[in-house]
């Protein structure tokens, strides 16, 4: 294992602002995995760190195929997670909305470019994404439809799920769409949660990975996925959104299968404590997204349904 700085900021009044990646293996540049870009992506981070871990041991025991590098990058924002702030303290703006970058630009904007200088060159390239609302979600691949990715790769993860996400005109200052402008097949995973550790949600993640790197022949091991993989449409998922905003109080969790006019959640008077909504399915299927904050605007879709019909048997 090689532990490296992948970019560097010099601090004034603090620590150098730095990039840290591990390297492992030698020869191609194979795929590289990269965790939060965002402050609150702590279980991002935490499955890259355990990914670090298990491919460190792989690598010690001769278990990576010669002529294959993998590179892991943990965290491209540690600033923000030092003070658990989502975005970039200083101007918030998103890091993952950057790319590819520009050294003579603002800060977020050099770090796009210091970072992806870095990383543009691989062939595969896996980022542990977070959604814009914050929610739990059944975990699952996504890849770019009209992009450089395919769908016959994303089933190398072994999920339950795959996404096939139609690219939206902010799309183009992701990390993932500019991967796949220099070539690199690029996949967001998205496990159960993002602010908080999920042991399981991130077992889960590590494996899917450490089944993706097999298929290819980056490693040597013996995991086991999913038989059955459904491909789903982002325009498919069925929506459920607020009429009032107050105190979110759901009643089922990612994964719970529904049934149509089965209770979601209550929106409750944050004064007097009275029921001003509740959230009904309107089909029957599985949850796919929930909104997991005790606050609720009006007019947000905080429940995404997967209607049975796009469902695994």
């Amino acid at each position: 294992m090689n532990r490296k700085t992948i970019y560097k900021i010099k601090g004034m009044y603090r620590d150098d602002f730095r990039v840290t990646g591990f390297e492992f293996g030698d020869g191609e540049k194979s795929v590289c995995i990269v965790g939060n870009s965002r402050g609150n992506e702590i279980q991002q981070i935490y499955c890259c760190a355990q990914l670090v871990k298990k491919t460190k041991q792989l690598e010690e025991e001769g278990r990576i195929y010669p002529g294959h590098k993998i590179l892991i990058i943990p965290s491209i924002n540690p600033y923000s997670v030092n003070i658990q702030k989502r975005f970039w303290p200083i101007d918030n703006t998103d890091i993952n909305r950057m790319f590819p970058g520009y050294n003579l630009g603002e800060t977020t904007q050099r770090i796009a470019y210091g970072v992806f200088r870095e990383i543009k060159d691989y062939k595969y390239g896996i980022q542990f994404a977070s959604f814009y609302m914050p929610g739990d979600f059944v975990p699952h691949i996504r890849y770019m439809k009209e992009g450089f990715s395919k769908r016959e790769e994303a089933e190398k993860f072994g999920l339950k799920y795959i996404v096939e996400r139609t690219v939206r005109p902010y799309d183009t200052a992701t990390l993932n769409y500019n991967w796949q402008v220099w070539d690199t097949m690029a996949f967001s995973l998205y496990t159960d949660t993002t602010s908080k550790i999920s042991k399981s949600g991130a077992g889960q993640a590590v494996l899917s990975v450490m089944n993706f790197l097999a298929n290819n022949r980056i490693i040597k091991y013996g995991a086991i996925g999913e038989k059955k993989i459904r491909t789903v449409i982002d325009k498919e998922f069925i929506s459920v959104r607020t009429a009032k905003s107050g105190l979110y109080e759901p009643l089922v969790i990612a994964g719970d299968k529904v049934r149509a006019g089965m209770p979601l959640a209550n929106i409750t008077d944050p004064y007097e404590g009275h029921v001003l909504e509740t959230l009904y399915s309107p089909v029957n299927g599985i949850v796919f997204f929930i909104h997991n904050e005790p606050l609720t605007y009006a007019n947000t879709a905080v429940i995404k349904i997967l209607g049975d019909e796009w469902l695994i048997p």
